[in-house]
């Protein structure tokens, strides 16, 4: 019984360790993808992303063609902030 408390414990403890960081994701987003566009690509009406792993994708795409170096993290951060902010799905 101790040792599936200790791994449940240690399971939970990894989760929110790789949790999304909703604050780096807003600097990330202000220092390269604001120079390219506004906020009012993820408010129109007819918006390309339509889902979250749209976004991520999306996010992806523009990070490779952009040649911006992030982390996989850094991108998660990015979705995170932008899903919280403008698509909430």
């Amino acid at each position: 019984m101790r040792v599936l408390i200790l791994f449940i414990s240690a399971m939970s403890f990894t989760a929110l360790s790789n949790a999304a960081d909703i604050n780096n994701g807003s600097e990330l987003h202000a220092e390269k993808c604001t120079a390219c566009h506004g906020s009012a690509i993820y408010t129109r009406e007819n918006r390309f992303v339509q889902s979250l792993a749209n976004l991520g994708t999306q996010v992806r795409f523009c990070k490779d063609n952009l040649g911006i170096s992030w982390f996989d993290d850094e991108v998660d951060d990015v979705v995170e902030f932008l899903n919280k902010n403008y698509y909430q799905y």
